[in-house]
Formats: C-alpha cells, sequence, structure tokens
C-alpha cells in the first residue's frame, strides 16, 4: 500500500472489487452519521487529467462537471497491475500472508515528505480501538501521514485480543487541493467502522491493488472532496466498498471512479448522492452475489440519514462498462 498526500490515518480494510450489471438491492445505502468530518471542501472540483504521481497506468478520474465521465474508456484488463516501489498493484484475490506482526499502542504517524514500508507486517493496535460501528477519530486510527508523506506492503489485521477487531479506521486522508493520495498493496483484514476515510478538499486519492474483507458498513469513506481512483481492487464481503457522505456538515460534489475491481459478496460497490452533483465510473469489474454496482442518495447537510432515489448504472450519475455478476 502506498499513500501521498496531506495526512492520511490508517484503520481497517481495502480490496480489490469487480462490478455487475444493475440488481436490485434491498439495502437502504444509508450510513452511520458522519457529523463534521466532511472537511471544508467549499467549491472543490475533481481534477479531470492524471497527476504526475499517479500510479502508472491509472486513467483520469470523473470530470468535476458534477456527472459521471462517459464510460468509454476501458479500464485496467485482469491481472494487469503494475509493480510500483516493491508493491504488488495487480489483482489479487487471496489475501496475503503476514509476514510478521506489530502492535502499536497508539496511532502511528508518518511524518510530512516522508515514505513508510511496512514490509507486508501485519499492523494493528493494542488495546483495540475498534467500538463497532461507532464512529472513531484520528486517535483511534493505525496510521496518519502527513502531506507528501507515503505508505505501501501493509496489512492492517484484527487486534489479538479477545474481541479480535481491528482499529475504527486504517487510514485517514486529509488533502490539499494539490495533493495526491496513493495506496499501493495495502490490506484490510477485517474492516470495523472504515478501511479508509478520504478527506481531501480537492485533488484525486489514488488506491491500486490491494483489497478489503469482512466489512459490516464501509471499506471507502468519501467524506471530504476531489475524487477517489481505485484499481485493481479486490472487496470480499464488504457490505459497502465505496460511499460518497451522505449527510457530512459539510457536503459537495465527489467523484470516483472504478477499474478492474472484484466484489465477492456484499451490497453496493459504489454510493453516491446525485442531489450534490456526485458521478461514478465503473469499468471492467466483476460483481458477485447479488450486490449493486452503484445506488443513488438524495445526501443532506442535517446529519439525518440519507433516502435512498434509485439503484443501478443510468449512464449519468454512474457509468459502467464491462461490468459483469457472472462468469466472473
Amino acid at each position: 500500500m502506498y499513500i501521498r498526500n496531506n495526512l492520511l490515518v490508517l484503520a481497517l480494510c481495502l480490496s480489490t472489487l469487480g462490478l455487475a450489471s444493475p440488481t436490485t438491492s434491498s439495502n437502504s445505502g444509508s450510513k452511520t452519521s458522519h457529523k463534521g468530518s466532511g472537511g471544508s471542501s467549499k467549491g472543490s472540483k475533481a481534477h479531470s487529467s492524471v497527476p504526475a504521481h499517479a500510479p502508472k497506468g491509472t486513467p483520469a478520474p470523473a470530470s468535476g462537471s458534477g456527472s459521471a465521465a462517459s464510460g468509454g474508456g476501458g479500464g485496467s484488463a485482469a491481472g494487469n497491475g503494475t509493480t510500483s516501489g516493491g508493491a504488488n498493484t495487480e489483482l489479487q484475490t487471496t489475501f496475503p500472508t503476514a509476514k510478521g506482526s506489530q502492535n502499536i499502542a497508539t496511532v502511528k504517524t508518518i511524518a510530512a515528505g516522508q515514505s513508510f514500508d511496512g514490509g507486508m507486517v501485519m499492523w494493528d493496535r493494542s488495546p483495540s480501538t475498534c467500538k463497532g460501528q461507532t464512529e472513531g477519530g484520528n486517535k483511534d486510527a493505525v496510521f496518519i501521514l502527513e502531506e507528501g508523506a507515503t505508505i505501501s506492503n501493509v496489512i492492517i489485521g484484527p487486534n489479538n485480543v479477545k474481541t479480535s477487531l481491528p482499529a475504527p479506521f486504517d487510514l485517514d486522508v486529509l488533502s490539499s487541493s494539490s495533493a495526491t493520495d496513493i495506496f499501493y498493496d495495502s490490506w484490510f483484514q477485517k474492516v470495523c467502522e472504515d478501511a479508509i476515510t478520504f478527506r481531501q478538499t480537492s485533488g484525486t486519492s489514488y488506491v491500486n491493488g490491494g483489497g478489503a474483507q469482512d466489512a459490516a458498513d464501509k471499506v471507502l469513506q468519501h467524506d471530504g472532496g476531489g475524487t477517489v481512483a481505485v484499481k485493481n481492487y479486490f472487496c470480499k464481503n464488504c457490505s459497502k466498498m465505496y460511499r460518497s457522505c451522505g449527510n457530512c456538515k459539510t457536503q459537495v460534489a465527489r467523484h470516483s471512479t472504478f477499474d478492474n475491481i472484484r466484489l465477492d459478496g456484499g451490497k453496493v460497490l459504489s454510493g453516491v448522492n446525485g442531489n450534490l452533483g456526485d458521478g461514478t465510473i465503473v469499468r471492467d469489474s466483476c460483481v458477485l452475489g447479488g450486490a449493486q454496482v452503484c445506488e443513488n442518495f438524495e445526501g443532506n447537510s442535517s446529519g439525518a440519514e440519507p433516502k435512498l432515489v434509485s439503484s443501478g448504472p443510468d449512464g449519468k450519475l454512474c457509468v459502467a462498462t464491462n461490468v459483469k455478476t457472472s462468469g466472473c
């Protein structure tokens, strides 16, 4: 796992998902209230070009027009990931075996401009800071990355205590408009509340390779602005792989792209707020187990549970290209 941006906090599980044609979902798509966690994203815009520090072969994110960009660009084919900085960024559907374990009592901060290679060791909090779906804070995470820091080859695992639960956040991203966060080969063994929370005001955060499993709620939580671009990711038994915050105090249009994802069991790959100008693109992916490719909600800034408006790709808010629900 490799990260580059302003501030990041690590704490739960990532995965490589696949997308499929729309199916009816019984999930309301509502999320635990994230009051005050939206970040000061007023006026932010998603970048339509790929920054210099983006992973090799990363497609351009959705445009900042408030709707998903055309789904014509075919994403990456399975198995075509690149190795960046010693990290395996191909789509992998088997969780890696940790090369050791490291329990920490307090959150570990990676200083601005510094790099951290986790060496495929399982990092965890002890004692556990997981409180189920009760939202935690930065102090409860495993890692915090300051602006320009990088992280790679990290496994976030269940605490080795009786509760056998991970910290509430694996990674928290607080980025400036020009920052670029990149996560390479990052894995989450069991997601507590969220795996990664993106709080950048604008700019693009990239997740390339890795995966997550056993998430009762969200894996990738987008509270800030800008774009989240995910590629070659595996998610197993993940209720919601990605969710644009439905009830943050500060709301903006958020954008997301997903290429070569495999979602094996769960409810939805991408949840967005159409009334707030969100847009999501899913390409060359596999969505199994009856999960929806996307869901459209009516977001708010009052903290109330957002209402589900519609499910499935519509060619505007949600564009899906070459997404399968079986035989993949």
